[in-house]
């Protein structure tokens, strides 16, 4: 398995095809909620790709959110390759990249119901309730890196 940082705009479109699939086409997410100017280009914010035998089967984009924080987004798996460990290796190379631009944190708005698979990998439930964002429950959850 391999992840990268998408440098290019046919890898930009591999990404955001992957969060179609995920968000859009299985969660039932508004595509104008889906997509927005951090998808504007390769260098909007910082895009991420893995792939696995050739495949690309996850993305995810962090930017910042604060001085020394960054905010991890659009994360997803296709569904045929969830449960093989490909998230947790996606977020950990986007975590690297966060910390090698010098970042001391990551933040992200996590669906409740992969709250347990942030915990698991180190994040923390920093908000005090369960909040909607494109109609679906989400904490916010932080980690030191």
């Amino acid at each position: 398995m391999k992840a990268m940082r998408v440098t290019t705009e046919e890898m930009l479109q591999q990404a955001l095809a992957i969060r179609v699939a995920v968000f859009v086409d299985e969660q039932g997410v508004p595509m104008e909620l889906e997509k927005d100017e951090y998808d504007a280009s390769p260098e909007a914010s910082r895009h991420h790709l893995l792939s696995a035998e050739g495949e690309n089967v996850a993305t995810g984009r962090w930017k910042t959110y604060e001085p020394g924080v960054a905010k991890m987004q659009r994360i997803a798996v296709l569904k045929p390759h969830r449960g093989k460990g490909f998230g947790s290796k996606l977020l950990e190379a986007m975590e690297q990249d966060a910390k090698a631009c010098g970042y001391h944190s990551s933040l992200l708005d996590a669906q409740c119901s992969a709250e347990d698979f942030y915990r698991k990998l180190g994040y923390e439930t920093v908000s005090t309730e369960p909040f909607l964002d494109a109609g679906i429950l989400h904490v916010r959850m932080l980690k030191k890196l």
